[in-house]
């Protein structure tokens, strides 16, 4: 398999280090990490980040005006997987599978740029998204514009063999064995982590499981205030989401095979990328 670390999306919120702990502008940096694997069943997507109804067709009419706003998103249509994907040599239909680690508009809204692709979730996120739509998080959060037009869905219920104290999804219809779907609730209901074998170790995308690289900090966790204000708001389950932190914290310091990253993060997906060239 070859792995490519793509930004699908990038935020830039006033506020600057008060959200990426970094900058010293002010305006922040925050990329949507999305994965892309060359595999012998095709190409998989782990997320998708923006799409290109987002940037091209009313994306007013796709996306919530809050969060777009609060995170002054840039929208640009060489940022979508899709065109990342064709200047690789690539086309749409060489996407075979879309692995979601959850449903936001920010992580789903180019699902059907690649029609012929089949998408997994977990079942607790599509049924939230698709039935749950209560309330003014929900409503902002699931954007059913970004997958209306999907047909071949795989929903799985969480649970299975265990992966380094996670239960695991091991059996992705269609999937190689390498790559796994991990229950990580708490951001969402039906939150997941995607892990991937590779000769090296194991990579584990979490997703929004954490946002802030110094929350994986074993002495000292800590992020930027303004990042975990939003992280807040956005929460389902906030008993679920701090065991799942604390057991990826415990991941991060004692498996040395396993690299952790998250969506948000510009600096861990600026170290994947120099690590894969």
């Amino acid at each position: 398999m070859r792995i490519h670390h793509l930004n699908c999306g990038t935020h830039c919120p006033l506020g600057g280090a008060l959200f990426d702990g970094r900058s010293r502008g002010l305006l922040a940096d925050l990329c949507t990490h999305v994965v892309l694997i060359e595999t012998a069943q095709g190409l998989v997507l782990v997320d998708t980040g923006y799409g290109l109804q987002d940037v091209l067709q009313k994306p007013r009419r796709r996306l919530a005006y809050t969060w777009p706003l609060i995170l002054n998103t840039r929208l640009r249509e060489e940022d979508t997987a899709l065109r990342q994907i064709e200047a690789l040599g690539f086309s749409a239909r060489d996407v075979r599978h879309i692995i979601l680690t959850h449903l936001d508009f920010d992580h789903a809204g180019g699902i059907e740029d690649f029609p012929e692709a089949r998408v997994h979730v977990l079942e607790a996120e599509r049924d939230a998204a698709e039935h749950k739509r209560r309330g003014f998080i929900a409503r902002q959060r699931y954007r059913p514009l970004d997958w209306d037009a999907v047909r071949d869905w795989r929903t799985y219920a969480a649970g299975g063999e265990a992966w380094f104290g996670f239960e695991a999804v091991r059996a992705l219809d269609g999937l190689p064995p390498e790559i796994l779907m991990v229950p990580l609730a708490g951001h969402t209901h039906g939150h997941a982590g995607i892990t991937i074998a590779t000769e090296a170790g194991w990579l584990l995308h979490a997703g929004d499981a954490y946002l802030h690289r110094g929350q994986m900090d074993h002495a000292h966790p800590h992020m930027p205030v303004g990042l975990a204000v939003y992280e807040r708001i956005m929460m389902t389950d906030l008993m679920a989401a701090r065991g799942n932190l604390e057991r990826l914290r415990a991941l991060d310091r004692e498996a040395d095979d396993v690299r952790v990253f998250c969506s948000h993060d510009s600096g861990d997906l600026e170290a994947l990328k120099g690590a894969s060239r």
